[in-house]
């Protein structure tokens, strides 16, 4: 450790004017004797120092040399740093700035920027290639990184200017294009400024429902947004919004024109059951399905397409509700116009049977012209239930005219007419009174119908199923597809219709029957069936009587439970009709007529006890008179006792 301190001083002093000039600084030669220091103590003084000067030695005059160099230095650093700082550029993080790129490598690109560092730029941000001296705008991230360089982005810079863009566009309602490039739920994906993605909603494409949303796909279109999301980037343009402002005045034009005849061109817009919305250029306007055409239409698709261009008739304006109803069929001469110079009875044509009902089908012959074939003129010998038996929606079938009515527009069609018919000549092959089987194809409440040949019915009316049953129904007496021997009764060709028989079958019993049961004779009968107004009973000879129920005895209670099928009465004829066939009994004059029976034995009974006690008393009189004399007093005694006791009984 040096002892001198001046000397030390001297040495940090070289010390620093190294340190700040990055020169050293001569030092005084050794041999040389240094000054002493005014306030170093002599040799030999207290402080131990012996006078020897040791390590270097400066001079005054080198210390203020030194001096003058480092303030020359330091005035040179201040004079550069002022020529620097106004070329410098004073840049902010998170804000795009220009830069000129220096240099190109294998990854990265070099942008000066300005700054006192350079950035360095992934090549990969520069989509469209870069080259050494071109202007770029870059977005600056952070002054510098952990390295101490700039950290800059292409990528991000062209994203903030595209939004910027796409926000001064929403701002000032400007009109964008874009390309639609894919297909999303709800809608197109549109790729606009810069590769931007927008969202176009598919109500927002076109004014009309869109049916096919291939069909906009790589199309180049104009569009407006319509609203963003700065948040999330989000951008919603519309299509649609620019036509309808087309629409408007077009609109306008056409409903001021409107008025009813006027004949205007559309495209198909939209189809429902009831009819067809055709767009007639901005205004819509109903053409309803009886409008479509003269003929019948299940569906307005069978006559028009979507998209379809039409031309249609106004058939009425109402300006107050802005509804147009249109016509197409109007277009066209009404068929019933001509139809007669076409079509005569006796012609063959084919139609299309667009309706079945229960009585017929209707077969559209023409368009707009449609005739009934009604079920009974389907077939001369099947039993048609329902016509469609026989025919069947959209069938194609041929018809025979039979009657044209051209002011009510009706036509009366025929298929039978193809087939021979079986009631021609049917009188001369079943004459009245011929005896032959059929079989029961159906039974009504009113009689039973009998085939007698394929196709060939008869009726059995009730009152000639049977000459002695009172039939309520004719099914108590026969039932379907049974063989039923009848009689041909009548025979009308014309009318096509047989009256047959099954009773005539047999001799009318009813001559016999007069004299069997005639009025006032006494039957028993077996109870067929009880009704509220009396009971019908079934007497020998299979035949059938009614017994009011007034002419019943008990009474008292119900019928139904004072009487039941298969009692066996005794009855009374009160009324025999042979002509209306009718046989009437009672009960209770059976009961009355045996009570007085009964009444009228008993007293006949009696005066024969009287006529034979009187005449015993006068034989016996007799008898005393001759062979004892006169009578005695105990004998008449007797005699009157007698006559008391025959009066009394």
């Amino acid at each position: 450790m040096s002892t001198n301190p001046g000397t030390d001083e001297m040495a940090l002093d070289q010390e620093v004017a190294t340190s700040e000039n990055g020169t050293p600084v001569q030092a005084a030669p050794a041999d040389e004797p240094a000054l002493p220091s005014p306030d170093e103590p002599e040799a030999g003084s207290l402080y131990g120092h012996t006078g020897k000067i040791e390590g270097k030695v400066f001079r005054l005059e080198d210390l203020e040399a030194a001096s003058a160099v480092q303030e020359h230095e330091a005035a040179d650093r201040e004079g550069l740093l002022a020529l620097i700082e106004p070329t410098l550029t004073k840049v902010s993080k998170n804000e795009i700035v220009k830069g000129r790129v220096i240099g190109i490598g294998e990854k990265d690109v070099i942008i000066d920027i300005g700054f006192k560092s350079d950035g360095v730029v992934s090549k990969s941000e520069f989509i469209n290639g870069v080259e050494v001296d071109e202007e770029v705008e870059v977005f600056l991230e952070r002054i510098e990184d952990y390295h101490g360089q700039l950290v800059l982005s292409k990528t991000k810079a062209d994203g903030v200017r595209r939004w910027q863009a796409v926000a001064r566009a929403f701002e000032e309602g400007t009109v964008i294009e874009g390309v639609v490039i894919r297909r999303i739920k709800g809608g197109m994906i549109v790729e606009l400024i810069d590769g931007l993605e927008a969202f176009l909603p598919g109500s927002q494409i076109d004014v009309r429902p869109v049916r096919d949303f291939d069909a906009y796909l790589d199309r180049r279109m104009e569009f407006k947004i319509v609203k963003i999301n700065e948040a999330n980037e989000n951008v919603v343009v519309s299509h649609k919004v620019l036509i309808e402002k087309e629409l408007a005045e077009q609109r306008r034009k056409i409903l001021d024109t409107m008025e009813p005849g006027q004949i205007l061109e559309g495209m198909v817009k939209n189809i429902t059951d009831f009819g067809v919305f055709v767009d007639l250029g901005g205004v819509d306007g109903l053409l309803h399905i009886t409008d479509l055409s003269w003929g019948r239409v299940s569906h307005p698709s069978e006559v028009v397409d979507l998209d379809e261009q039409l031309k249609v008739v106004v058939l009425d304006y109402d300006k107050k509700r802005q509804r147009i109803s249109l016509g197409l069929k109007q277009l066209q001469p009404h068929p019933w116009e001509t139809v007669s110079k076409r079509i005569k009875p006796r012609d063959i044509v084919e139609g299309k049977v667009v309706s079945i009902t229960d009585y017929g089908a209707f077969v559209e012959i023409e368009k707009g012209v449609e005739g009934l074939v009604h079920i009974s003129e389907m077939s001369w010998t099947d039993h048609i239930r329902h016509p469609s038996q026989k025919v069947s929606l959209g069938q194609i079938v041929s018809v025979v005219v039979l009657s044209l009515d051209n002011e009510a527009k009706k036509v009366s069609l025929g298929m039978k007419q193809f087939e021979k018919n079986p009631w021609e000549g049917i009188a001369v092959r079943y004459a009245p009174g011929t005896v032959l089987n059929g079989t029961v194809r159906n039974i009504t409440p009113f009689g039973v119908f009998v085939e007698i040949e394929p196709g060939i019915d008869g009726l059995v009316h009730i009152s000639d199923l049977s000459w002695t049953k009172r039939i309520r129904h004719p099914g108590e007496l026969v039932r379907k597809r049974q063989e039923l021997p009848v009689v041909i009764l009548d025979v009308d060709e014309q009318r096509r219709r047989i009256s047959l028989g099954h009773k005539q079958i047999e001799t009318n019993p009813w001559a016999g029957l007069a004299t069997v049961y005639e009025e006032g004779s006494d039957h028993t009968a077996e109870v067929l069936r009880v009704e509220s107004r009396g009971v019908v009973v079934e007497l020998p000879l299979k035949v059938e009587a009614y017994v009011p129920a007034r002419e019943l005895k008990n009474t008292e209670r119900s019928i139904f439970s004072s009487y039941h099928e298969g009692d066996t009465l005794k009855l009374r004829v009160i009324r025999m009709d042979p002509n209306s066939k009718e046989i009437v009994m009672s009960e209770t004059a059976r009961v009355r007529q045996e009570a007085r029976q009964r009444r009228e034995d008993r007293e006949r009974e009696k005066r024969t006890a009287r006529h034979k006690e009187a005449r015993a008393v006068r034989q016996y009189s007799r008898r005393q008179e001759s062979t004892s004399g006169p009578t005695t007093l105990g004998e008449l005694s007797g005699l009157e006792s007698l006559r008391n006791k025959r009066r009394g009984g």
